[in-house]
């Protein structure tokens, strides 16, 4: 079977996958207790029919891809956000702490963006460019953030039987592999720009099945042996509320 039509059909199972995902996200109305990820999930949805729509379409197809992604971008940090300020939601200080922290990083990346794009004369080819710094420097904060994450467990709470667990894994996964797929794509040759193609839709629809797990089977919470460290928390909290007393 040629490349071409494979990576066509994973890119079918993966609007399938979507559309299934914001279904279950609208039926057991997970969008009341994490607005940005149903957010970026039905825009997921959204987005793939308005690239079918324009598919073909020369600079119109153009324009409407990197416009996307420019927004998808964006909804992806505002879920790495809401993770944090979920986890973060008993100590106020580092709520507060983990918001001023994302604002910055998406004033910083809106700011290289523009540079970008100016700097190229404002151009077609600027767009794309800025899109893709953009994109690079939003999935380095999204792994970061996530492994931190990851190795923090023991002190966050975090089982690997949560939803918030679920969602920073199918993020992770996806963000690490765009991360890869951004910086060796330019480097590659034609055959093996197809093949990163794939495997980037392949991690996708990989993520998207994580999610509709995690979905599906009961939540379970921690319990209190496995918050061996919470005490460190708010102590953390305790030290960031005077700094910002100060």
């Amino acid at each position: 079977m040629p490349m071409r039509s494979i990576i066509y059909d994973v890119w079918i199972a993966n609007i399938v996958l979507q559309v299934a995902l914001a279904l279950v996200l609208l039926a057991k109305r997970t969008w009341q207790s994490f607005p940005a990820f149903s957010a970026y999930i039905f825009y997921s949805v959204f987005e793939a029919a308005a690239i079918y729509a324009v598919s073909g379409r020369g600079m119109v197809y153009y324009y409407t891809f990197w416009a996307c992604e420019a927004i998808g971008i964006f909804l992806g940090l505002a879920v790495v956000r809401e993770i944090f300020i979920t986890l973060f939601s008993p100590h106020p200080a580092l709520r507060k702490l983990a918001a001023v922290t994302f604002r910055v990083a998406v004033v910083a990346l809106v700011v290289l963006a523009c540079a970008v794009y100016f700097t190229e004369s404002g151009n077609a080819k600027g767009i794309s460019n800025a899109v893709m710094l953009a994109a690079e420097g939003a999935r380095v904060v999204e792994v970061g953030l996530i492994m931190f994450l990851f190795l923090s467990s023991s002190v966050f709470g975090l089982h690997w039987r949560q939803n918030v667990f679920g969602m920073a894994l199918g993020l992770g996964l996806f963000a690490a592999v765009e991360l890869v797929t951004v910086k060796l794509i330019d480097h590659v040759s034609p055959p093996m720009v197809r093949a990163f193609y794939l495997v980037h839709g392949v991690s996708f629809c990989t993520t998207l099945f994580i999610w509709l797990g995690y979905l599906l089977v009961p939540e379970r919470a921690a319990s209190s042996a496995e918050i061996p460290k919470q005490d460190q928390l708010e102590q953390w909290n305790q030290a960031v509320m005077e700094l910002i007393s100060r």
